[in-house]
């Protein structure tokens, strides 16, 4: 059975550090089993030595960009980073333990900060360029500009006013949608097909992400984050995310249209995915008021054995994903074989324990 709210986390930190990757053993010392700072404080390097997290720092271009995408996902043949964006690598390296005055950060945060003033340079497109009309620019600068500010919130600029305006602006222009009519009936008939009529703004995974690590702009905008809350626990649609962008119609992975975890089976069909996205429904606050949610969760704790370890619910594969959403957060440990390979979800699971301020209990 799964323990109480109030029931202390078992979280395994002796079995991580003797197994798990440098940047999942420091960052289970700091951000869950949270060891007094005597302790951690010399090992704070431990990330940044971490070859894989080297490797993807040393392919950073002198102008602090990460190829000629922004959002763009490695393959997941040969190079392990051939094909990643400057977003998606700069997220990586956070997720790696490396913080905002590590060189690569430091380099590429102008070039952040220039996207959330959605520069009308078209150079700035990136591989949203060339755009067919001006309706599919904006649609390329708006989402470059959420997906910007989620890696700069992550990174720990919250109180940057460039960020906070940025934030603003977009939390607004979500909060405007949530309110209108249009949010109760956004679809619009076109040919044979049911698309997002053109004016539609729900949330994207990148303002949602960015919200997730601003929780000082949360308490602030505590209205626009309840109603945000109850859209996102509404049934998600049948209809494919598509919507109009000036004559086409162009799917919107990207946006969120409600529940992305309405049960079970969702979960075991990508486990990177499900914990990635429980983690920011922790730090929006969602998570512990959600019964559903919260089952779910409880569930991945059911499935640790008596040491706190994780290991899947059915067999022995190696929890895998396609999701590009997730790819920043998983797989963070090099390991394929062995009881190392379950340290990404055995890390996480205490994580959001600690996200949902639940007691932990280091073994």
């Amino acid at each position: 059975m799964a323990p109480s709210a109030a029931s202390p986390i078992k979280f395994p930190i002796g079995w991580l550090l003797d197994r798990a990757a440098p940047p999942l053993q420091y960052r289970a010392m700091t951000e869950v089993a949270r060891l007094a700072e005597p302790t951690v404080a010399p090992l704070a390097t431990i990330p940044l030595t971490y070859k894989p997290a080297v490797t993807l720092a040393m392919a950073q271009a002198a102008d602090g960009s990460w190829g000629r995408t922004m959002l763009g996902v490695p393959s997941g043949k040969g190079d392990p980073f051939e094909g990643v964006g400057t977003i998606n690598a700069v997220r990586r390296l956070l997720e790696y333990g490396w913080d905002k005055e590590s060189p690569p950060i430091v380099r590429v945060r102008r070039l952040l900060f220039r996207l959330l003033a959605e520069d009308e340079d078209p150079s700035y497109l990136f591989e949203f360029a060339p755009a067919a009309d001006e309706d599919q620019a904006r649609r390329g600068r708006t989402i470059l500009r959420e997906a910007a500010a989620s890696a700069l919130a992550q990174a720990g600029y919250e109180a940057d006013p460039r960020l906070r305006g940025a934030a603003r602006r977009i939390i607004e222009r979500i909060n405007a949608y949530l309110k209108s009519p249009l949010a109760q009936k956004p679809w619009i008939r076109v040919g044979n097909r049911q698309v997002l009529a053109a004016e539609a703004a729900p949330p994207s995974i990148y303002a949602l992400t960015m919200l997730a690590f601003m929780p000082q702009f949360r308490s602030e905008h505590h209205e626009h984050v309840e109603r945000l809350y109850l859209f996102l626990c509404q049934p998600l649609p049948r209809q494919e995310s598509a919507q109009v962008v000036g004559s086409d119609i162009i799917l919107q992975p990207h946006l969120v249209l409600g529940d992305l975890l309405p049960h079970r089976n969702v979960v075991d069909a990508d486990v990177p995915f499900a914990l990635m996205w429980m983690e920011m429904l922790a730090r929006l606050g969602y998570l512990r008021r959600h019964e559903n949610w919260l089952k779910l969760y409880e569930r991945f704790l059911d499935d640790r054995d008596r040491s706190g370890v994780w290991h899947p619910h059915k067999g022995f594969a190696t929890p895998h994903t396609t999701n590009a959403y997730a790819w920043p957060t998983y797989p963070l440990e090099q390991a394929t074989d062995g009881d190392e390979r379950w340290a990404d979800v055995t890390f996480r699971l205490g994580l959001i324990a600690r996200l949902l301020g639940r007691p932990i209990e280091p073994v």
